[in-house]
């Protein structure tokens, strides 16, 4: 990857799961990280494609880019087909958000052991910043901030990792 693109560049991490009550002070305190990157020459940002987290981040940075069309959002998914399990409700939430993305990116042809973590390190690989929301120590997003921390700047928005 380019060395300034990557410079660049902020992804995300988060649970699936967000419990009740909290997404609004998680997003109060991201949006003010997201300003401040954006302030410091940040436009690229990578989200997973995920529920719960990853699909508030891309809900916040499409309406975050109508006060800065410079702001690209890419969506990184782990396969082609990764939302086939998804309830209706859901995909049709997910359609309305991929068609709003100025980059897909598929990491693997179908699904494997290998496909969400190697979703996961491609977004980390491929970026500069990382905010994660991560409260438990034995997930795929511990994995994910465990793997940032040897490779990028982490801002952690809430972090009970050990």
């Amino acid at each position: 990857m380019n060395k300034e693109l990557k410079l660049q560049t902020c992804c995300f991490t988060g649970h699936r799961v967000i419990p009740q009550g909290e997404e609004t002070k998680i997003l109060a305190r991201v949006k003010s990280r997201i300003d401040r990157l954006i302030l410091d020459g940040v436009l690229y940002f990578g989200v997973g494609g995920a529920l719960g987290f990853d699909t508030m981040m891309a809900e916040y940075l499409i309406e975050r880019r109508k006060r800065n069309s410079r702001i690209k959002i890419i969506e990184v998914l782990p396969f082609p087909e990764y939302r086939s399990k998804w309830t209706e409700e859901q995909k049709q939430r997910a359609s309305v958000i991929d068609a709003q993305m100025d980059k897909i990116v598929y990491c693997y042809d179908e699904n494997s052991r290998e496909t969400y973590l190697g979703r996961d390190r491609h977004l980390i690989d491929c970026s500069d910043y990382c905010i994660s929301y991560c409260t438990r120590n034995t997930d795929g997003t511990a994995y994910t901030v465990r793997y940032a921390l040897k490779k990028v700047f982490l801002y952690g928005i809430c972090h009970r990792l050990i």
